[in-house]
């Protein structure tokens, strides 16, 4: 089964710049590569061509082929080739062990709560804006449509979230929907925001966008007044929690 990654390779990018790193290294992973053993990667990557000093690794982290390379043997290629090891121990909360599989789950549940506090940062989506169907405008709540192309990029349960997006560095604020606009017969999975006390034109700029709270599962109306009134209280119930938490 295919596995959905949390964050895309930009957004880890954007995560791992902001603690202060100098250099990242993404290396293209192909077939030869998976090939490559623990042994052969320590020595000809790490050692002979990154001179590393010291490696960090997570405790249950498997590399090199068949995930044949643990902490175990990087502790003794450590003694040939005289670098150190650190091993970051399982992370709990509230006596929880954090791992990336409970992640997924909070966040297709829709425990965004759970899956924020489990991250320790806000999830996140990114894209670039498109052109939508325009109705959002049309009803008084004109949305940035976001289309993501990482199609390995897991995307959370369908509903209406409070958000927050970093444009031209000021925070703005709104609600997003993702879904299907089951309302207006959508077939298709949607990702639209509608952001609070602001007009700019964003087509064609990339944007990305944290989730902060879950408002609501995704619903269908049997008109379009009854939907335009949904939208009216989720704005209300959206700006009371950013009030509130923001």
């Amino acid at each position: 089964a295919k596995i959905e990654m949390i964050n895309t390779i930009h957004e880890r990018s954007a995560l791992l710049e902001k603690t202060g790193l100098d250099y990242l290294i993404i290396h293209p992973f192909s077939k030869a590569f998976s090939k490559t053993t623990a042994l052969e990667f320590v020595r000809d990557t790490l050692v002979n061509k990154l001179n590393i000093s010291k490696l960090i690794i997570g405790y249950d982290h498997h590399f090199g082929k068949n995930r044949e390379g643990n902490i175990t043997q990087l502790t003794e290629h450590s003694l040939v080739y005289n670098f150190t090891v650190e091993e970051i121990l399982a992370q709990d909360i509230d006596d929880v062990s954090i791992s990336s599989t409970k992640i997924r789950q909070a966040l297709i549940s829709g425990s965004l709560k759970t899956a924020n506090k489990y991250l320790g940062y806000p999830f996140m989506l990114s894209g670039i804006v498109v052109n939508g169907k325009q109705l959002g405008g049309k009803i008084g709540y004109p949305t940035a449509n976001i289309d993501i192309k990482e199609t390995y990029k897991l995307i959370p349960k369908a509903g209406v979230y409070v958000v927050k997006s970093n444009i031209q560095n000021k925070i703005i604020f709104g609600m997003m929907n993702i879904g299907c606009r089951p309302t207006v017969d959508g077939n298709h999975q949607t990702i639209e925001v509608h952001f609070f006390d602001f007009n700019q034109d964003l087509y064609g700029k990339h944007l990305t966008v944290e989730l902060l709270y879950f408002l609501r599962d995704e619903h269908k109306f049997d008109a379009i007044p009854s939907l335009i009134a949904q939208l009216v209280k989720d704005e209300e119930t959206a700006r009371d929690y950013i009030k509130d938490n923001c």
